[in-house]
């Protein structure tokens, strides 16, 4: 993740070629015939065309500088040279754009994607006609699918706290990916270790900070969801993980139920705030109200750990969304788990833009 871009593309093409060498006969292409590789590439780039796009800026605690403004494509196409690996990249795809394609071609009415996992993303069918930074010819079907890069948003009005505020300063991209930072799996147990760390400097450990809790990041997010699940009456995945992750022994039955009320609070304010991110997207398609006449159904394509394994997450974000849209609404719009959407997604992707198309028809 920090060292050279050589480094990180060699590893996906090393990793594909222990794919590729399991395959079994039947899937193998014909000789001289390049397999084609449709590449989740979850990062912000200015996409030229559908195989080549140029890295913006890492997020999620990347941080190779070096491959910042070239081409990923052509960095993943010398790596796979260098296994001796056949293949062409036929489809770059950002994974919230995967998401909604592999959506899509299982319910027609998938019209948003949102990624929740280690870092957040989302995308939405919009018109044609309303992208102001659209050239050229309009699609055939009058519309166009937006990578919304919405965890680079930042505004006067997120309720940033002091812990939020730390965190940045102290991140590999300060002042990038705000809304992330807020709302998504890498951060959330951060988040939570440090509000808990100023609770321990006013004294709630005794009079000595747990030197274990002032590291950065000892506590993932899979960590505070799996204490924020605990219902043990004893609270025993909360003391267990105190004393094997900070070397906290002997904490109270009392301290236990106030550090999974911590949780509680941490990981509802980051699922609310996703929910307002998606009533953003609904309200901006026109979905956040019912027409008159008109049997309107919306589907949202959700991927990621977070949303996935974290359940009081998922089920604040869904409830925090019934209460901006109301009942009546809500009854349109339905969240769908898409497990690994993305990646097939871009496999779809990766052959809808095969050049053997044209041979087989």
């Amino acid at each position: 993740m920090t060292g050279s871009s050589a480094e990180l593309f060699d590893y996906i093409a090393a990793e594909l070629a222990k794919f590729v060498a399991q395959e079994e006969d039947d899937f193998k292409p014909t000789s001289g015939r390049p397999r084609e590789l449709g590449f989740t590439f979850s990062f912000p780039v200015m996409q030229t065309s559908i195989a080549s796009g140029t890295l913006l800026r890492w997020t999620k605690g990347f941080s190779i500088d070096e491959t910042v403004g070239q081409d990923v494509v052509a960095e993943l196409t010398k790596a796979l040279e260098r296994q001796g690996l056949e293949m062409r990249v036929s489809a770059l795809v950002n994974d919230t754009v995967g998401t909604l394609a592999g959506g899509k071609y299982a319910n027609n009415d998938v019209v948003v994607s949102v990624i929740l996992g280690t870092g957040s993303n989302a995308a939405y069918v919009e018109r044609a006609q309303a992208i102001p930074k659209w050239h050229g010819l309009l699609p055939k079907s009058g519309e166009m699918v937006i990578n919304m890069e919405w965890g680079n948003f930042r505004s006067s009005h997120l309720p940033l706290t002091e812990y939020d505020q730390a965190l940045d300063a102290e991140s590999l991209n300060p002042g990038e990916q705000i809304y992330e930072k807020v709302i998504s799996g890498m951060y959330l147990g951060e988040i939570f270790r440090r509000v808990l760390c100023r609770m321990a400097e006013e004294a709630f450990f005794g009079d000595v900070v747990p030197p274990k809790l002032k590291e950065p990041f000892i506590l993932g997010t899979p960590v505070m969801s799996a204490m924020h699940h605990d219902t043990s009456p004893d609270l025993k995945v909360v003391a267990n993980n105190l004393k094997d992750i900070l070397e906290i022994s002997n904490t109270s039955l009392k301290m236990r139920k106030v550090i999974v009320q911590l949780c509680d609070i941490v990981a509802t304010r980051g699922a609310r705030l996703s929910a307002a991110g998606l009533l953003g997207i609904l309200k901006k398609m026109g979905r956040d109200t019912i027409k008159e006449g008109e049997k309107q159904k919306t589907v949202i394509a959700m991927d990621g750990g977070l949303y996935e394994h974290y359940e009081e997450y998922r089920n604040s974000l869904e409830n925090c969304l019934k209460e901006l849209l109301g009942e009546e609404v809500c009854k349109t719009i339905k969240i769908e788990h898409s497990n690994d959407g993305s990646g097939i997604g871009a496999a779809l992707l990766s052959a809808s833009h095969s050049q053997y198309l044209e041979d087989e028809s």
